[in-house]
């Protein structure tokens, strides 16, 4: 008598094949054949599956659950960020939920790094001025800043904002703080101290954003935090958009309240090609590359495999929520 393999649905056909030869040792493996498939797509594929991988940030809540009914045993988002996913009404239901953070840290930080950088040292501006064919040649021509003896705050000191501690340390950095919770061992360990956030706002020459997006987050970066900084701040956001009010944001770089912004992520995204954000010169804007590397999303795919995998088999998840 054969027994019956789990099935497993995976939202895109765009999800790395180290994951999906990974989960086809094991399970019959449903791929939805669109890169970016809409939410009826899924709803309409969903019943009867164990397991689901969720690859384009698909929302899981009441709907999508009852819709997959009580075979669902097990959903991982291929994602750090797990704010699509309604994890109390998932767990609710006795459903194992996870997430692949760690694996993408290396490469996220990376990109803090890059924006960074860049909005120091008006790199979009630079490119502006020889499109338009106004490079100016005397010594206090676009002058930048400085990470060499600067302060650098990190807003969240996760995974995500250690990885960007240790990767701006050869940059000879003068003091690194940050700010969060609570504070870290791994605080301690990385030589940075813990501070309000007001004290953080306050002192850093560089403001870099890793956090998720939670309600306590939401909008954390506003026109009261955008006042606190220095005016030759610079601002970095690799976490989520909407821990930025975008407004004030727009304003914070029109008015010089800061000296420039690095995004890696915006509200809304993506942006529209006629966006605020997008005519400011001081703006450093990329659209959502954080892991977009092909080593990270092909270990983000194995990740999020093995979680349904252990989840199944009834062992721990790789990461749980």
């Amino acid at each position: 008598m054969t027994t019956m393999r789990p099935r497993v649905l995976v939202t895109s056909n765009d999800v790395p094949s180290s994951g999906i030869d990974l989960l086809q040792t094991k399970c019959d493996v449903t791929i939805i054949q669109t890169k970016q498939c809409m939410r009826e797509e899924v709803l309409q594929a969903l019943p009867g599956h164990d397991a689901v991988l969720i690859s384009n940030h698909h929302n899981v809540n009441s709907e999508f659950l009852d819709i997959a009914g009580p075979s669902l045993k097990v959903v991982t988002t291929m994602s750090a960020g797990y704010d699509h996913l309604d994890v109390p009404e998932i767990k609710r239901r006795g459903i194992k939920v996870g997430n692949t953070p760690v694996v993408l840290s290396g490469a996220v930080a990376e990109i803090a790094v890059l924006l960074t950088l860049a909005a120091a040292r008006r790199t979009h501006e630079g490119r502006l001025k020889l499109e338009q064919g106004q490079v100016e040649r005397h010594l206090q021509w676009l002058l930048g800043q400085d990470l060499e003896g600067s302060t650098v705050g990190i807003v969240g000191l996760g995974n995500i904002g250690q990885a960007i501690v240790k990767r701006l340390k050869g940059f000879e950095v003068g003091r690194f703080l940050y700010t969060g919770h609570s504070h870290k061992k791994a605080g301690d360990e990385l030589g940075a101290h813990f501070v309000g956030l007001d004290d953080l706002l306050e002192q850093s020459d560089f403001v870099i954003a890793a956090v998720p997006l939670t309600n306590e987050t939401k909008g954390l970066f506003n026109d009261y935090t955008f006042g606190k900084m220095k005016k030759t701040a610079v601002f970095v956001n690799v976490g989520r958009g909407k821990v930025v009010d975008t407004n004030a944001l727009v304003k914070a770089l029109r008015n010089n309240t800061i000296f420039a912004a690095g995004l890696d992520v915006t509200d809304p995204e993506p942006l529209p090609p006629d966006h605020e954000l997008l005519k400011l010169p001081n703006a450093v804007i990329i659209p959502h590359l954080g892991s977009a590397t092909v080593k990270t999303r092909s270990n983000m795919s194995i990740t999020a495999a093995q979680n349904i995998l252990n989840g199944l088999e009834g062992k721990p998840l790789v990461y749980e929520l």
